[in-house]
């Protein structure tokens, strides 16, 4: 599993969550101690979380073969906390497929889709 995979899905989150802690966009939430708000704090908390993994990656080719076992196991627990939270927003325009797929599969099966401009 490569790391922009990472970086994609958090920034898809991320561009879904950021309004809503928003004053301008007239947000009310995010910051007081309301349920609501609350849980955008937990919300954000996760995936800010779960997206933290850049070193586990990056060390995993000269680990040896049980911590690789082990990074692997958390790679995959992480990508998937972050695919469940992105594919609330199936539908969004800016929703990839490749937010659908399962981490090992990225390894094997999925080209990244070239930059726009």
């Amino acid at each position: 599993m490569d790391v922009q995979h990472f970086e994609r899905i958090t920034a898809f989150i991320e561009a879904r969550l950021t309004p809503l802690f928003d004053e301008a966009t007239g947000s009310e939430h995010g910051f007081a101690m309301d349920d609501t708000s609350r849980a955008l704090r937990a919300l954000r908390n996760s995936v800010l979380e779960a997206s933290a993994i850049k070193g586990l990656i990056e060390k995993r080719e000269s680990a040896e073969p049980a911590m690789r076992r082990v990074i692997d196991q958390s790679v995959e627990h992480n990508w998937d906390v972050l695919r469940g939270i992105a594919r609330q927003w199936e539908d969004h325009a800016d929703f990839r497929h490749e937010f659908k797929h399962h981490a090992w599969e990225l390894d094997h099966h999925h080209t990244p889709a070239p930059a726009q401009a």
